[in-house]
């Protein structure tokens, strides 16, 4: 067997391995996508943020927050860019019981707290990555639910 057998052998093995690995990421993923959709819901449902009139939270600053969170790798990005949305203007709401601040909450607690459980049960290194994944489809499911409110509301 020649060196460049060996070496193309443990590629093919490693990469077998990162495959299954990242399989694992993905059921693990799928799994808590219930838990996902619920805590937006919940936020959007239950928290304090104005639903109408001027300062109302629209379909277009949830999408801007979900642009954020697709062009990057880092969680504390997102919430960066809430905290200065939410300095900016009312959309968001302020203080402990805003929607700004659960999304907050749920990015450091319950999504933080899924990726690891993931990360473990798939043996994977790349809990951040998975958090991120994470983070991203939580505010999807968060735009379309303040659509689907948006249009509810409008009668």
């Amino acid at each position: 067997m020649s060196e460049a057998t060996g070496v193309m052998t443990v590629d093919r093995e490693s990469e077998n391995d990162r495959q299954k690995i990242e399989l694992r990421v993905q059921k693990g993923i799928r799994q808590k996508e219930d838990d996902i959709v619920i805590a937006i819901e919940e936020a959007l449902d239950k928290c304090e943020y104005p639903k109408s009139g001027r300062d109302k939270l629209e379909s277009s600053q949830f999408r801007n927050l979900v642009r954020v969170a697709d062009t990057t790798e880092s969680a504390e990005v997102v919430k960066n860019f809430l905290r200065y949305q939410v300095g900016r203007e009312r959309k968001w709401g302020r203080g402990k019981d805003s929607l700004a601040e659960r999304i907050v909450q749920d990015i450091d607690g319950k999504l933080k707290t899924y990726a690891g459980e993931i990360a473990k049960e798939a043996k994977s290194a790349d809990s951040k990555r998975i958090r991120m994944e994470l983070i991203r489809r939580y505010l999807g499911y968060g735009s379309r639910r303040l659509r689907f409110l948006s249009l509810d509301q409008e009668g």
